[in-house]
């Protein structure tokens, strides 16, 4: 299976995994040293940063298919959590099965290098075609609310995340430190690093609240922490596993940086109209998929647009 794993790659996927030994390590020395410690979300956290990894590194392991295939079912099960969390009329479960549809639809594109398609399936022929498929039920209230709802869904989870698929569809030889398996390790590692890192910094130093009606956690000095150490990581990391140079480690740290805080508050703000604290239970200690995957749905195709436009 490792045959084919570029070695920049395959070397970057155990130091994650090094990481999580250490991390694992230090969370049960902190259990027996301060035993009044309250660490049982930590552990969560722990365990199930161990299952997301795994789940990575074989997907993106085994070949370039898998990683479609792997990003597909994301799409899918963040799609399903979005729509189990906001209600939509009776009438749209007739609808629900083309957004459903969509989703082989949008990975059958990018998984054969049709860009075209795959730029403008969701955006223009579902935008177009939903609506009308809702019109044909007959049922007008709440069309407007629900139509929105259904494209706003299918834009986030499987047009925006399909674009960390779409990595692996650019030319290997386009970046010779790895190809489009590394450029998808790089986004996804540099996006959950930068969320992790606003975390520390706000719980360390942050005391003047950004958006404090959306998120009492979002400080400035969470931001700026955090869009700093994803900029000095770009520098760390980017000349190993992409074929950016010069300006372009500091322009991609900050698209990941200020991407990644964007899509986690729009997703709070979700959360927050319909007054729930997590999008849904399946990752314990995190919350839902949306919860984990809600700036990488905004890094994603921000960095795969500024890579295909600069660098292929």
């Amino acid at each position: 299976m490792f045959e084919s794993v570029h070695p920049n790659v395959l070397t970057a996927i155990i130091c994650v995994f090094a990481f999580l030994v250490i991390a694992t390590v230090v969370v049960l020395a902190l259990g027996r040293v301060k035993p009044d410690w309250s660490l049982d979300e930590v552990r969560q956290r722990t365990r199930t940063w161990w299952i997301m990894a795994a789940i990575f590194a074989v997907g993106l392991t085994l070949s370039d298919i898998s990683g479609v295939v792997f990003f597909g079912l994301l799409s899918f099960l963040a799609l399903k959590e979005y729509l189990s969390i906001i209600e939509t009329r009776r009438a749209d479960r007739r609808v629900l099965f083309w957004a459903y549809l969509a989703i082989p639809l949008q990975y059958y594109w990018i998984g054969t290098g049709w860009y075209g398609m795959a730029i403008i399936f969701i955006p223009v022929y579902m935008f177009l075609f939903l609506p009308l498929r809702m019109i044909m039920i007959g049922e007008t209230k709440g069309f407007l609310r629900s139509a929105g709802i259904i494209q706003w869904g299918l834009m986030t989870t499987v047009f925006c995340l399909g674009h960390v698929a779409m990595l692996l569809t650019l030319p290997s030889e386009g970046n010779v430190n790895g190809g489009g398996a590394a450029l998808m390790f790089f986004l996804v590692v540099l996006t959950q690093v930068n969320d992790v890192a606003q975390f520390l910094f706000g719980k360390w130093l942050g005391r003047r609240k950004i958006v404090p009606t959306v998120s009492q956690g979002k400080t400035w000095a969470g931001f700026i922490g955090g869009a700093c150490s994803t900029v000095a990581l770009t520098f760390l990391l980017g000349p190993w596993l992409t074929p950016f140079e010069g300006w372009s480690f500091a322009a991609v740290g900050l698209i990941i940086g200020v991407g990644g805080f964007v899509g986690d508050v729009i997703i709070s703000a979700v959360k927050r109209d319909l007054n729930l604290k997590d999008s849904g239970s399946l990752l314990p200690g995190h919350g839902g998929i949306l919860d984990r995957l809600d700036s990488l749905m905004y890094t994603a195709p921000l960095f795969y647009h500024f890579t295909r436009y600069f660098y292929y």
